[in-house]
């Protein structure tokens, strides 16, 4: 196995127990259950890839080779899919459930199952076993990049063509793979583009995860409000034995106000407000807002 290979199959196993355990903290999150099945299988891929063939391991030298090429077909097919279901291009619906499994994985079936099996001849199954995939990922690649054009077409702003920018670089490297396989370029090459475009899509996964946390924790903090009841507020505020200034502060702090509105408001400085807010923290025991709600937001 080729060092290169080694470390990214080091990193993404990392990433992979990582984010299985996040995973399994929120199992309804499938977007990360889509992208844990794309580590397995790169994890797999890289493996098979970096050992097979090799004459010391016990297995028919054409059993590894149906093995590794399998992996990168499988890998390969199941990223249209992966874009498909996680990044909602409706445009790609066709391809992903059925024009992957007939012009990728059927030609893997037929030349590099059936028949490298029966002749034995590695090259002839490359050479025509990667007719049909090479043209059908030049079809693929466009219909993606069409996908996505369409579907960033609307609400352009800098955060989405940024998101667009990186959805092509993420796409491009795998558009090479059957180039790859028919020319035999070796693994080093092959794992540069597989995996480098597998960075891509991580960084896209990580931004949306992280937008789709923010907005999870305002609709969180927006229910909080509706079902906020001051009344309640004040009444733990006086069993808490807050001062009158510091119950007004306690309340407006509850309401998710800014320092310098609460200043503002109440005519102080900001430098007051801290201390007044360190103060009500002491004593009831907490050490944020959200804690702060959730104790005094609470009847007795």
């Amino acid at each position: 196995m080729h060092i290169v290979t080694f470390v990214f199959t080091l990193l993404e196993c990392a990433m992979f127990c990582v984010q299985l355990a996040l995973y399994l903290i929120r199992p309804a999150d499938r977007h990360r259950r889509y992208f844990l099945v794309l580590i397995g299988l790169l994890i797999v891929y890289n493996i098979t890839g970096g050992l097979f063939p090799d004459l010391a391991i016990p297995i028919p030298v054409h059993i590894q080779n149906i093995i590794a090429y399998g992996t990168g077909f499988l890998t390969a097919a199941y990223f249209p899919y992966y874009f498909y279901r996680v990044f909602n291009l409706r445009l790609l619906r066709f391809h992903a459930l059925y024009g992957v499994p007939l012009f990728l994985l059927l030609p893997f079936l037929l030349f590099f199952v059936i028949s490298y099996a029966w002749h034995k001849d590695l090259w002839l199954a490359i050479r025509y076993g990667v007719v049909v995939p090479f043209y059908y990922s030049l079809v693929l690649l466009w219909a993606i990049l069409r996908a996505i054009r369409v579907a960033y077409r609307e609400n352009r702003n800098k955060k989405r063509y940024m998101e667009e920018i990186l959805m092509y670089l993420a796409v491009a490297p795998w558009s090479a793979m059957t180039l790859i396989a028919y020319f035999d370029l070796g693994q080093l090459t092959e794992a540069l583009f597989t995996n480098l475009g597998f960075l891509v899509i991580t960084a896209l996964f990580i931004s949306r995860s992280v937008t789709l946390s923010r907005a999870e924790q305002r609709q969180l903090d927006n229910l909080r409000q509706l079902t906020m009841d001051t009344e309640v507020i004040r009444m733990n505020c006086a069993r808490e034995m807050l001062t009158p200034r510091e119950t007004e502060i306690a309340v407006l702090l509850c309401h998710r106000l800014k320092r310098r509105e609460i200043a503002d408001k109440l005519f102080i400085s900001g430098r007051t407000v801290d201390k007044h807010s360190e103060n009500i923290f002491v004593k009831v025991g907490v050490t944020s807002r959200e804690e702060l709600l959730a104790k005094l937001n609470t009847p007795s």
